[in-house]
């Protein structure tokens, strides 16, 4: 089966930085698009960042723009969000998911755009 196993979260002070790494196994990863979610206490999920099946688009939310860089390794089945300049209403749990479509030809933004997740992993950023 599908499986999303995310890592990289922690602690770390405003203005600091985090890489998120999530690794994919039980599909063919290189043929879909993945991204990055987050989810903070009593708010409801949001997309972070998306990249295209064959790593050649991006895309961010506002939010996050310019800050965070979402990349992918097909050849290690792995996706990788990279942030810096942490703020502390960054802080959430970050989800990984794995696209429905193999091919899609944009850049995914809708959880339901989605057919897998991972089980996340928290973020925290103090002030």
């Amino acid at each position: 089966q599908v499986q999303l196993v995310e890592s990289g979260g922690g602690l770390v002070q405003a203005g600091g930085s985090l890489r998120l790494s999530c690794v994919a196994s039980g599909l063919t990863f290189s043929r879909y698009g993945m991204g990055w979610f987050r989810q903070a206490p009593g708010k409801e999920r949001e997309v972070v960042a998306g990249i295209k099946w064959s790593g050649t688009e991006t895309d961010y939310a506002d939010s996050v723009r310019g800050r965070f860089t979402i990349s992918r390794d097909n050849a290690k089945n792995t996706v990788v969000l990279q942030m810096n300049s942490l703020r502390p209403e960054d802080t959430a749990v970050y989800y990984c998911a794995s696209g429905k479509v193999a091919y899609a030809s944009d850049v995914h933004s809708n959880s339901k755009q989605y057919a897998y997740w991972g089980q996340g992993t928290q973020v925290t950023v103090s002030s």
